[in-house]
């Protein structure tokens, strides 16, 4: 049974919607249901996504989300800090989800371009450890390996790999 004081209260949104309608109020721009859609999404997506898989997935799902609308939205997450946008050698942007307390690093197959996430406490402490020997206080980082998987090491396209590296903006 609802009592009165129930009745009342606000529905609690998501910590993301939150703060992704404050940083759009703040551009005078609105939380239109489109991008509600989006939002749930990409907090929804359990690994990397370029923008047209989700622009696929939302088309897929019977949501009438334009193209245009989707490189927008995603572009209004990332300078919200919701999304983190990566490139990982292959020309064009992936996006996932950025998770309060989450970090991962990423090894990339330059094949068949699977991308593993990894997380190394050792690793998080060695980078900690040369920015207070060099006095300087980090922001962001980002590790990322390009290789061959175990499935392409010994069976990669030779060219295919040779051409990938090339074009890697190191």
């Amino acid at each position: 049974m609802r009592t009165r004081a129930n009745m009342t209260q606000t529905p609690s949104l998501p910590e993301e919607q939150v703060r992704f309608e404050s940083f759009l109020r703040s551009r005078q721009l609105k939380l239109t249901d489109e991008r509600r859609t989006m939002l749930r999404a990409v907090f929804g997506a359990e690994h990397h996504f370029d923008a047209d898989e989700l622009h696929m997935e939302l088309k897929r799902e019977g949501h009438d989300v334009s193209r245009a609308t989707v490189y927008r939205t995603l572009d209004l997450l990332v300078q919200c800090g919701l999304v983190r946008k990566s490139s990982f050698g292959d020309m064009h942007a992936h996006y996932e989800a950025v998770r309060e307390g989450e970090h991962h690093d990423h090894l990339i197959c330059l094949n068949c371009q699977t991308i593993i996430e990894f997380f190394r406490p050792d690793l998080e402490a060695l980078q900690e450890a040369i920015c207070v020997e060099h006095d300087f206080k980090p922001l962001h980082h980002s590790h990322q390996i390009f290789g061959l998987c175990v499935n392409c090491k010994d069976k990669a396209d030779a060219g295919l790999v040779a051409h990938r590296v090339s074009q890697l903006n190191t």
